[in-house]
């Protein structure tokens, strides 16, 4: 005696990207996720797990693994290192300079 098993469905990136569009817009005008989800033969779990996924996409590492956050406080400061450098450069020309006379 065999059982019967569902056949998974398979989506596509693009499938899962406008239905969570569609869910968020959507949401915006207070429909909810069952609703949205019921309507594209979703189950309203996977829906949310996919909008999840889109999130931390979005916030995904800019680059070398540093999320925008971290980028921009790494980025700060660099400015002030930079900035100290060049302070410290301009007293020692006119150290220098002062020496030189």
């Amino acid at each position: 005696m065999t059982k019967s098993r569902k056949m998974r469905r398979a989506f596509t990136q693009e499938f899962k990207a406008e239905a969570v569009r569609l869910w968020e817009e959507r949401r915006a005008a207070g429909a909810a996720i069952g609703r949205v989800a019921r309507e594209l033969g979703l189950r309203p779990k996977q829906l949310r797990e996919w909008a999840g996924q889109a999130a931390a996409e979005a916030t995904a590492p800019s680059r070398g693994g540093e999320t925008a956050e971290q980028e921009l406080r790494r980025l700060r400061r660099e400015v002030v290192r930079l900035k100290q450098e060049a302070e410290f450069a301009k007293k020692a020309a006119a150290f220098f300079a002062r020496e030189s006379q």
